[in-house]
Formats: C-alpha cells, sequence, structure tokens
C-alpha cells in the first residue's frame, strides 16, 4: 500500500476499534453496575430475612416464656444480638466501637444490617448481621467482566483488521488501476508527441514538408484526438447529449476513412459490406463507437491482415486476424482499466466505452474470440 493508502487503512481501523471499545466499555459498565446492584439487593435481603427471622424468634420466646434458642446462620455471616444498655449479649460485631443505631451501613469492608424489629423483648433492642461476602462477589464481578470485555475487544481488533483489509481491497485495486491507467496513458500520449516532434523538426530542418511528414502527422495528430475523445467520454459521459436518427453507413464510412492511414501502417487492408441503416443515437456517440472496435482490430491485428467489416440486416459485424482474446479475459474485456493483454499498449478503457455506449442505447454486443486466429465483435441495433 501506498502512504495514502496506509493513512486510509490505519484511519478506519482506528475509528472501527476506538468506537467499538467505546460502546464495549459502555455496555461492560452498564452490565457491572447493573450485577453490583442486584448482588446489593441480595445481600441486603439476605440480612434482613436474618434479622427478621432472629426478631420473630425473640418475640416468641418472650411472649411464650421459653428460653432463647441458639439460632443457625449462613457461614458466612455473623449474628449479634445487643441489649438496651448498648452491649453484646450474643455473637460479636466485626468493630466493637461501632455506633449502635438502626441501619444499613457498611463497615471495614463488612456490609452490617442493624434491626430495632426485637423492640426490646427480653431486653434485646438490636440485632445485627453482618457479611463481607459482597466485597469478594463484586471482585468476581469485576474480574469477570474484564475478562470479558478483554476476549470481546480482542475479537473486535481481529474483526476490525479484517474487515480493514476487506474494506481497502477495491479501494487498492481501483488505486492500482488508476495507476497503470496514467501509465499507460502517459505511454500511448508519448508515442504521438514524439512523433509529431520529430516530424515537425524535419519539416522545419528541410524547409518543406513532404507528404511522409504530412501523412505521420496526420496519423499521430488522429491518435491524439482518439486519446482526448476516450479521456472527455469518461469525464463527461453522464452528460446528456441529443439523440438525432442518422445514417450508420454514413458514420462508419467515415470512421474507416479516419482509421485507413494507421491500417496503412500494418499493410492492413479493409474489406467492407455497408447498407444504410438509420438509427437513433448522437452521431459523437456512434463515431466513438465504431472508432474504438475500429481501432482495437487495427491495433490487434497481424500485419498485412486483412479486417472485415459488414453492416446489414442492423448488426454490425468486425472481425480481425489478430492475436485474439484468451477465454478467461473475454469475461472482463469490458470492464474499465482491464486490458486483455500488454500487445500494442493501449490503456484499457476502449471496451468498456463500447459497452457503455451499448448499454445506454439498447444495443447488444457480441464477443468471439479464438487466441492466435482473431475477434470478431456483432453489435446488435
Amino acid at each position: 500500500m501506498n502512504d495514502l493508502e496506509k493513512k486510509s487503512f490505519y484511519s478506519f481501523l482506528g475509528l472501527y476499534i476506538v468506537s467499538s471499545f467505546f460502546l464495549l466499555s459502555l455496555t461492560g459498565f452498564w452490565y457491572y453496575t447493573a450485577q453490583k446492584h442486584a448482588l446489593e439487593k441480595e445481600t441486603y435481603y439476605k440480612l434482613e430475612h436474618i434479622a427478621d427471622k432472629k426478631s420473630g424468634e425473640i418475640i416468641m420466646a418472650h411472649m411464650h416464656g421459653t428460653p432463647l434458642q441458639a439460632m443457625a446462620v449462613p457461614k458466612e455471616m455473623i449474628l449479634a444480638l445487643i441489649n438496651t444498655q448498648g452491649k453484646v449479649t450474643e455473637g460479636r460485631l466485626v468493630d466493637p466501637n461501632m455506633h449502635i443505631r438502626p441501619g444499613y451501613f457498611l463497615v471495614d469492608g463488612y456490609n452490617v444490617l442493624i434491626s430495632d424489629a426485637p423492640r426490646e423483648h427480653l431486653n434485646i433492642s438490636y440485632v445485627a448481621v453482618q457479611s463481607d461476602t459482597l466485597k469478594a462477589q463484586l471482585h468476581k464481578l469485576k474480574d469477570s467482566v474484564l475478562a470479558v470485555l478483554g476476549i470481546v475487544a480482542f475479537a473486535i481488533a481481529l474483526i476490525a483488521w479484517v474487515l480493514s483489509k476487506l474494506f481497502m481491497k477495491p479501494v487498492h485495486q481501483r488505486v492500482r488501476q488508476i495507476e497503470r491507467f496514467i501509465n499507460d496513458v502517459t505511454h500511448e500520449l508519448n508515442t504521438p508527441i514524439t512523433s509529431l516532434h520529430m516530424s515537425t523538426d524535419q519539416a522545419l530542418k528541410r524547409g518543406e514538408c513532404t507528404a511522409k511528414t504530412l501523412n505521420n502527422i496526420s496519423i499521430s495528430t488522429k491518435q491524439l484526438y482518439d486519446i482526448y475523445r476516450s479521456l472527455t467520454y469518461l469525464n463527461f459521459s453522464s452528460r446528456k447529449e441529443s439523440t438525432e436518427v442518422v445514417d450508420l453507413k454514413e458514420i462508419l464510412e467515415k470512421s474507416i476513412a479516419y482509421y485507413s492511414g494507421l491500417a496503412e501502417i500494418k499493410r492492413i487492408s479493409f474489406k467492407t459490406d455497408l447498407e444504410e441503416m438509420l438509427f437513433a443515437i448522437p452521431e459523437a456517440q456512434a463515431s466513438l463507437l465504431f472508432g474504438n472496435l475500429i481501432g482495437n482490430a487495427i491495433k490487434y491485428s497481424s500485419p498485412r491482415s486483412e479486417i472485415e467489416i459488414s453492416l446489414k440486416d442492423k448488426v454490425f459485424h468486425i472481425r480481425d486476424h489478430g492475436i485474439g482474446i484468451e477465454p478467461e479475459q473475454q469475461k472482463e474485456i469490458f470492464e474499465k482499466f482491464r486490458r486483455g493483454t500488454s500487445y500494442s499498449g493501449g490503456f484499457g478503457i476502449g471496451l468498456s466505452i463500447v459497452k457503455s455506449i451499448c448499454s445506454q442505447y439498447n444495443i447488444g454486443i457480441e464477443l468471439d474470440s479464438i487466441p492466435a486466429e482473431g475477434t470478431e465483435f456483432r453489435l446488435k441495433f
């Protein structure tokens, strides 16, 4: 990846991870708080239950005049009975100096519930129930939540990395295509510009312009114009052009004449069979449609070969006898920036423009190609 791609990759990755961790932290905090509140309530109700039960036993013993029996309490709880003088008559207090008053509070890590439910029966004013289990439960809960958050955070980071890679894959491919396209355009421009420079330089040195020099200048100018026309279509293809009924035969004859100079360089001849055909399409679009197919046929044809062109029964045929297209490439040949071969240059937009125009004007397109034998395109109007 280049620097821009890396910046985009890490920006997406960082944003995904930060936002996910933020939501994860909120979820973890909410879960911990809810569970903590539930444990605190559960501990309170347990302490209250023990205190009420013991208070009931005290009251019943006083009313029936029977001795107060020792009450079995859970081992994690400490029970204390406090008389009217504030002295502990049974059990113990976790803090002997604690202030005795009814209520629920925390003392030295213990949850303490002091109940005045005995109402001084048997000379007992308060029942104190104490437990330190909540502290251990909260500690265990915190460790569990942090462990789960850690596992989920690792999973999120891993998923974020994979998603970032998947997110950047088409971007990376498009950047590679654009870089290759720029390199190809630069290479394609170099040939006609160099030819123009050499031709004009020779004409200036000789003081005259020969037919060969004029032909070279004409061919180079046409190559530059083709590149300009293709790039213009890419930039402004969304702009609507007025549709008019045109004679495709007339436009096709102009295109063949236009590319005849390029064909002569490779000693390529045209065999044509054309009939008048009217169709509703902007003339510039039709010219670009035929021009790309004829230009490709010349580019990929073998020297001293023949290109067959026909326009009959609402079908346009163009067949060359050149390098052909591999079967696996035929499925992708109409994609933008996709080239079937590195043979004879090009920058992979000609056939994508053809496909785009055909789709826009409901023109059927078919392709038959045999490697090392040639290629045929058919347009059905």
